[in-house]
């Protein structure tokens, strides 16, 4: 899978676009037809401390997912933004299972 990060407004250092490479490549345990993906790294109001935003996006056969976080670290917005996407995948994965499943019994109901 091929995946794009972006650092908007500042530069991400090796050490967390290492840890975000690792992180999301792990998403292919859960649905190995994911196309490519982006990360886009963003630093807003450096007054408050969940300033730190990382949006993921996900494109994969016939669709594309997506999530957004917000916290005190990128780390911890990333983990939480995969968790979002981990539970996606399988909401998709259950999707197609039901629709295949659908097709096969139909098609068993109309050969007998």
């Amino acid at each position: 899978m091929k995946i794009g990060i972006q650092s908007i407004h500042f530069d991400a250092d090796q050490k967390l676009l290492a840890f975000i490479q690792k992180k999301v490549n792990k998403l292919d345990q859960f649905y190995d037809q994911i196309i490519s993906g982006e990360v886009y790294l963003k630093v807003d109001n450096a007054t408050e401390q969940t300033n730190k935003k990382v949006e993921i996006k996900l494109m994969i056969p016939g669709n594309t997912l997506f999530a957004k976080e917000e916290c005190k670290s990128f780390e911890e917005a990333t983990d939480l933004s995969l968790e979002c996407l981990r539970k996606q995948i399988k909401k998709h994965k259950d999707k197609i299972r039901s629709h295949e499943s659908n097709h096969k019994d139909l098609v068993n109901q109309l050969i007998n």
